[in-house]
């Protein structure tokens, strides 16, 4: 803490009292400063989603947070395995806006699909370039998904090699949340040590 003559702001803050909440903006801005924190607002938009929903009338909806460039209107952007053009972008306040600049959060509308939150998001040249890379992605996620179902252990595998083995005892625990559960999943275990 710097109280403590170390390198650590502490600003002392209650959101239910409504306390020191102006220092803790002060102490922000002041330390963004102290320590030159810059964004280059003429490049292309890179950032992060914050949150996603399927919203009824609107459809895939992200709220993204624009770390470096300008998202503007009509720009073509990739959110981990999902893209889309931006129809339309909202602040904060619900109020439409034409750009969003580093460290604005906005609402993003026109995507394919819902993304998951904390995916990055970057603006692309063009669809087929966007269509490109989330297609990439989730063929690695399938990839990746299907060698981890391969290589589950399975309760075939798992006797095989007990037998290997040669051992004469094994410890399971076995939690169950419905009346019966444990007693038909035990029976089927001892069914196959015998």
């Amino acid at each position: 803490a710097e109280d403590l003559s170390g390198d650590t702001l502490f600003v002392e803050v209650s959101a239910t009292k409504k306390m020191n909440l102006e220092k803790l903006l002060e102490a922000i801005l002041l330390q963004a400063e102290v320590i030159e924190l810059k964004a280059n607002p003429s490049r292309t938009a890179d950032g992060v989603v914050i949150e996603s929903s399927l919203d009824k009338g609107k459809g895939p909806i992200a709220t993204v947070l624009v770390q470096r460039g300008t998202l503007s209107i009509g720009d073509i952007v990739v959110l981990g395995s999902s893209w889309g053009k931006v129809r339309a972008l909202t602040n904060d306040m619900g109020e439409n806006i034409e750009k969003a600049i580093p460290s604005d959060p906005a609402v993003i509308l026109g995507l394919n699909s819902v993304p998951d939150a904390g995916d990055n998001f970057t603006v692309v040249n063009n669809e087929s370039r966007a269509r490109e890379i989330t297609e990439y992605r989730s063929r690695k996620t399938k990839d990746s998904f299907a060698s981890s179902i391969s290589n589950k252990i399975t309760l075939e595998n798992m006797m095989g090699q007990i037998k290997e083995k040669n051992l004469k005892e094994l410890t399971i625990v076995l939690k169950g949340d419905m009346q019966g559960s444990i007693e038909a999943i035990s029976s089927s275990l001892n069914d196959l040590a015998s």
